[in-house]
């Protein structure tokens, strides 16, 4: 029995020996999940709430045409898609050609969505990059944006003909993301319109 008080410390240290192995198994892991992650080029996408639901309220100016404000409810009767960008974005830059081949397609209404900018400068970058859009709508102080779920340039969303949002993409669009992503997407609407199953 004289021994037992030591054998307690003994246990202690075996004990304290193996934490810093499972710390560094634990950053290992942390690691290893971060790497499996960066590997999704969609990575910073939130889920949007708003997928299957009504486009948000909107009323906004036309960029091109200032005293005109077109609604939500304007936009409805087919499917379009939303691309929200700005002429001091970057990412948009490289998205834009991309989007123009997408646009002379025809295969879908394109509007854009001019969001935080100045209307000389969005008019200036549209003249120098060409304007692949049917209608720009311009939402300078950023309010509409807000209730679209929008935080960052370039992002784009796909309505379908009753007003609901079918489809988000956040960052600048691919071939490859139209060709795997919105296409399959557009196609499963539309089969859904031919077949006369509600929207």
């Amino acid at each position: 029995m004289s021994d037992s008080p030591d054998r307690a410390p003994q246990a202690r240290a075996s004990t304290m020996r193996w934490v810093p192995l499972a710390i560094v198994a634990a950053l290992g892991a942390l690691l290893f999940a971060g790497v499996l992650l960066s590997r999704n080029p969609n990575r910073d996408a939130l889920p949007s709430p708003l997928i299957g639901k009504p486009a948000p309220a909107f009323r906004l100016p036309v960029l091109h045409e200032p005293g005109r404000l077109v609604t939500d409810r304007d936009l409805r009767g087919a499917p379009y898609l939303l691309n929200v960008w700005g002429s001091w974005c970057p990412a948009c830059r490289d998205e834009h050609p991309v989007l123009t081949r997408f646009a002379e397609t025809k295969r879908l209404r394109v509007i854009g969505f001019n969001w935080k900018d100045e209307h000389a400068d969005a008019l200036r970058w549209l003249e120098q990059f060409g304007n692949p859009y049917l209608m720009v709508l311009t939402d300078y102080d950023g309010k509409a944006a807000i209730d679209w779920g929008i935080y960052g340039a370039p992002e784009t969303f796909l309505v379908d003909a009753g007003g609901t949002i079918r489809w988000k993409y956040v960052g600048p669009l691919t071939d490859e993301v139209i060709e795997k992503e919105l296409l399959p997407k557009l196609a499963q609407i539309d089969a859904q319109s031919v077949q006369g199953k509600p929207l």
